[in-house]
């Protein structure tokens, strides 16, 4: 096995552990640093002065944050004043492995169904369940390849 497999295998471990960690993760509908402000029965005023803003500064952070506006930085700094640290993580939805095989077996239908409208014009085509075969064929050929256009839409 070379080192490029093995380090993708180790980045596929490394994502796929973070889903199971943090998939039922949801973001609570104030915000974290709202929740967690509240929770620590910590005021807008308190906040403020640990982090070294203004009171109107914190609340613009929790609508930020509510609106999807709040940079990293922001994050980091409020995590640090409430105690904290920021945590930022992208997840699949699912599996590396179930990601990568949804997209093989996307490339593999739409190449298949055109080889197919081209054979069926010449009346060559393939039947059903031929056709499920091949998408399936071709897409395990894909996720073995992984050409370097294997993620471009068609």
């Amino acid at each position: 096995m070379s080192v490029k497999d093995t380090a993708k295998r180790q980045y596929k471990k490394l994502v796929d552990t973070a889903l199971r960690q943090i998939s039922a993760l949801r973001v609570p509908p104030e915000g974290w640093i709202a929740t967690v402000r509240k929770a620590l029965s910590m005021s807008g005023p308190q906040l403020a002065k640990r982090a070294g803003i203004t009171r109107a500064a914190v609340y613009q952070a929790e609508r930020n944050e509510r609106d999807g506006a709040i940079t990293l930085n922001q994050m980091e700094k409020m995590a640090r004043a409430l105690g904290g640290k920021f945590v930022y993580a992208i997840v699949p939805n699912g599996k590396v492995e179930d990601v990568i095989r949804a997209q093989a077996l996307r490339r593999a239908e739409g190449l298949v169904r055109r080889a197919s409208s081209h054979m069926a014009l010449e009346l060559q085509s393939l039947p059903p369940e031929g056709t499920q075969t091949e998408i399936d064929q071709l897409a395990d050929d894909l996720i073995r390849r992984m050409p370097t256009d294997f993620w471009e839409s068609r």
